[in-house]
C-alpha cells in the first residue's frame, strides 16, 4: 500500500485512473445487483453519475488535488452527454486544454496542483505572528495564489512572492495579486527563484522534488530561515517543527530550520 500510495503521490494521473477503474467495478456490480434482485434499472446517466461520485471519492482519499476530484467525477457523465449530443469537438479539445493549462507541472515537473486549504493558510498565519512583522515569504508553487493573498493581507508589513510555471495558474495568481503592495507573482520556476533573500520558503508539492528541493533551500536560504512543506517529507531529514492541521488526510506542515 505504502508502494502505490507513493506512486500516486508522484503520478497523480495513475491514481485518477485507478479511481475510475474501480468505481466502474463497484457500480457495475450494484447495477447488475440492483436489476437482478430488485427489478430496479438504473437509467446510463444515473449510473453515470454515481460512478463519477465514486470515482470523486476515491480520488479524494488518494489525497488527489481538487481539480482530480472534478475530473473523476465528471469524466464519466460527460461522456455519457457527449455521446448523446452533436457537440463540436474544439469542447473536447478546450476541455483538455484547461486541465493542462492549470496542471503543468504535473507533466514537466511530477508536481500537481495541490491547492493550500483554509487550515493550512491559518496554521502558517499562526506561526508566521511569531515572526519579525517584516519577514520575507516566497511560496514555491503558489497556484492560483489563494493561500498567498490571504497571508499577505494578514501580514501588511512582510513581503510575499510567489512563483509559477503552469500558464493559467500564473495568469489568475497575477491578475488578483495586482494592487496589492506587499505581493508579487512571478512567471518563474520554483528551481531558478534565488532563496537568499527570503526568511520563510513554502511549498505544497509532491514527493519527488523534496530531496532536490531540500539541498536547494539548504544552499541558498540564509542560516536561521526555515523551509515549510505542506505534507510532503524531506527523506532521510526529521523536520525542526511539525504542526499537525487535523484535516481527514491527517495533513501537516513540517518545518526546517536552516543552519540548526
Amino acid at each position: 500500500m505504502a508502494v502505490w500510495m507513493g506512486l500516486v503521490g508522484r503520478y497523480p494521473a495513475l491514481g485518477a485512473l485507478l479511481a475510475q477503474v474501480v468505481a466502474t467495478a463497484l457500480v457495475a456490480i450494484l447495477v447488475v445487483a440492483a436489476a437482478q434482485l430488485a427489478g430496479w434499472r438504473f437509467s446510463p446517466l444515473g449510473a453515470g453519475l454515481l460512478q463519477g461520485g465514486v470515482a470523486a471519492w476515491l480520488a479524494r482519499r488518494m489525497g488527489l488535488s481538487i481539480w482530480w476530484w472534478v475530473v473523476s467525477l465528471a469524466f464519466v457523465p460527460a461522456v455519457l452527454l457527449a455521446n448523446g449530443a452533436a457537440l463540436p469537438s474544439w469542447v473536447f479539445l478546450a476541455g483538455f486544454v484547461l486541465l493542462l493549462l492549470l496542471n503543468w507541472n504535473s507533466v514537466s515537473e511530477r508536481v500537481p496542483l495541490y491547492l493550500t486549504g483554509a487550515r493550512s493558510t491559518d496554521a502558517l498565519a499562526s506561526w508566521l505572528e511569531r515572526r519579525a512583522p517584516d519577514f520575507r515569504f516566497v511560496d514555491l508553487g503558489c497556484g492560483p495564489a489563494g493561500a498567498l493573498l490571504r497571508l499577505a493581507r494578514r501580514f501588511p508589513q512582510a513581503q510575499f512572492v510567489g512563483v509559477e510555471t503552469a500558464p493559467l495558474s500564473f495568469a489568475i495568481a497575477w491578475l488578483r495579486s495586482l494592487g496589492r503592495g506587499n505581493c508579487r507573482v512571478r512567471y518563474l520556476s520554483l528551481w531558478r527563484t534565488d532563496l537568499a533573500d527570503f526568511d520563510v520558503a513554502y511549498c505544497f508539492l509532491s514527493p519527488a522534488p523534496m530531496a532536490a528541493l531540500w539541498r536547494k533551500a539548504s544552499a541558498e536560504l540564509p542560516a536561521g530561515a526555515w523551509l515549510i512543506s505542506n505534507s510532503f517529507e524531506v527523506p532521510d531529514v526529521p523536520a525542526y517543527e511539525t504542526l499537525a492541521l487535523h484535516d481527514w488526510r491527517q495533513s501537516r506542515l513540517m518545518l526546517w530550520r536552516i543552519g540548526a
